[in-house]
């Protein structure tokens, strides 16, 4: 929907519709197909103009004011930093505002589908509690014991706690590496590697007081030893994330803690 004023939403429009008319003029049309339903739905094509610079997010807006105004799909920042618009581009998991058709289309096709290994509400929108829930399972959430009235606490970059989880730290739930991760597929009780990034990241911080029932946490049945590390997570991360390193250093610290007796309850 244009927001601005009323003669440059004309002047957006007439562009759109110039660009569209010369994309057909040089037959630059894609075959985009689009999964539409739940889970028990179908894929539909649609033809859609091909343009410069133009990101696969464009390509789902585009048929969402032009072709199909009831498609269901999320975005929100379209520059990289909410992760909400993650879909399955050509069978993989990607962020489909930093994804540029130029870099994925395969004789002017795209199949777009929603995140895989969670449940579909409509079209390439997907349920994420799950995913969520799996972080609460994780123990993610900090755990500290000064209040307000206390000074911060402070942590040194340079220590090594602190530079073991420079990256993971990064991580915003876009769900890239869940929908990647073939574990999840065959276990739908497995914590997954983001959960288990962010169990990483804070049993490296030293402000928690956490660490022991978070670390019987991840230790269990569908925690980090389930991980088969085949690194499809980390391959699709779009920020450049290890979780399949994260997942390594909780299976080191939870043997570890096992054998001196720390994750007795």
């Amino acid at each position: 929907m244009c927001t601005a004023g009323t003669d440059n939403c004309a002047m957006n429009q007439d562009n759109k519709k110039k660009a569209g008319d010369t994309a057909k003029a040089s037959g630059s049309m894609l075959r985009v197909s689009i999964w539409r339903g739940r889970g028990d739905g179908a894929f539909a094509t649609y033809e859609v103009p091909r343009l410069d610079s133009q990101t696969v997010l464009d390509v789902v807006t585009w048929v969402q004011r032009n072709r199909e105004p009831a498609l269901a799909y999320r975005f929100a920042c379209r520059v990289g930093m909410c992760g909400s618009c993650a879909m399955i581009v050509n069978g993989r998991a990607r962020w489909t505002c930093r994804t540029h058709v130029a870099d994925v289309v395969q004789d002017d096709r795209l199949e777009i589908a929603p995140l895989s290994n969670l449940p579909r509400i409509k079209d390439l929108v997907t349920d994420m509690r799950a995913f969520f829930d799996k972080w609460a399972r994780a123990r993610g959430r900090f755990s500290g014991e000064r209040t307000r009235r206390d000074d911060f606490a402070r942590v040194s970059p340079a220590s090594p706690a602190r530079q073991a989880v420079d990256a993971g730290i990064e991580c915003i739930g876009c769900g890239v590496c869940y929908a990647s991760c073939d574990v999840v597929a065959w276990r739908d009780d497995f914590l997954g590697p983001a959960a288990l990034n962010r169990a990483w990241t804070l049993v490296n911080d030293a402000r928690d007081v956490a660490q022991k029932p978070r670390l019987r946490a991840v230790a269990g049945n569908a925690g980090c030893h389930v991980c088969h590390t085949q690194g499809s997570c980390t391959e699709r991360c779009p920020k450049h994330i290890a979780p399949t390193a994260a997942i390594a250093g909780l299976k080191y610290m939870t043997a570890r803690a096992a054998m001196r007796g720390e994750l007795d309850p």
